[in-house]
């Protein structure tokens, strides 16, 4: 599991694009990674949909963003055209990403046990280490608090 500090794996994973890519394409400038269950899901929906609404503070400030989940390129970029989002979203199709970075978790619903995406934020720095995390995030203003301290890194 990844801790503040530390460098962020570099597990690879599909990119918004369709290509392979790792992290380490990303650095240079401050990122947002966040993980998310499911595409087209209310929490979810509505998680993209603020980081979308405050994109352009996030560019201002030289941060990126970027959303993962196991959903498909296609299932993206379905999502994305529905909502009109500005947010690039990438596959982590055999879960390694999240593994990597422990936001692969055993859930429980009804009693029933499974695994599955634990709702999760890193706030990676220029350099590729981990500045902040969230976990188990409750989406009601959590995007606001990211820009708050993605403002404070940059």
């Amino acid at each position: 599991m990844t801790m503040v500090g530390e460098q962020a794996p570099d597990t690879a994973f599909e990119g918004p694009d369709g290509s392979q890519t790792t992290l380490a394409a990303w650095r240079g400038r401050p990122l947002v990674l966040y993980f998310y269950p499911k595409d087209d899901t209310s929490g979810c929906t509505r998680e993209a949909q603020d980081f979308t609404a405050l994109s352009d503070q996030f560019a201002t400030a030289g941060v990126a963003l970027l959303g993962v989940s196991k959903d498909t390129a296609k299932k993206h970029r379905a999502f994305t055209d529905k909502y009109g989002l500005k947010v690039p979203l990438g596959t982590d199709a055999d879960g390694a990403l999240l593994e990597a970075f422990g936001a692969w978790v055993e859930k429980s619903m009804y009693g029933r046990k499974y695994m599955g995406i634990e709702r999760s934020t890193f706030l990676i720095d220029k350099d590729g280490r981990i500045a902040r995390e969230w976990r188990k995030v409750k989406v009601p203003g959590h995007a606001e608090e990211v820009l708050k301290a993605a403002r404070e890194l940059a």
